[in-house]
């Protein structure tokens, strides 16, 4: 391990490479577009009250009508 004392530029440098990485994976989620499914039940003494389907597109606008010009 490095038990070298850090510079403050050193310390400032770590969050904005995550910062970036954080960006260019929205932007390529944007860009190709996330699909996500997922269930929920709700049970009380194991009787089923609610149950709830959930199923979520998440992409850019642009990309949506260039699909929507494909079909």
């Amino acid at each position: 391990m490095d038990n070298q004392p850090k510079t403050i530029a050193a310390s400032l440098a770590a969050p904005r490479e995550r910062e970036i990485v954080l960006l260019d994976l929205l932007d390529r989620a944007l860009d190709k577009g996330v699909v996500i499914a997922g269930d929920i039940v709700i049970s009380v003494a194991d009787v089923d009250l609610i149950y709830v389907g959930l199923k979520v597109l998440l992409t850019s606008v642009d990309r949506m009508q260039h699909l929507g010009e494909q079909r």
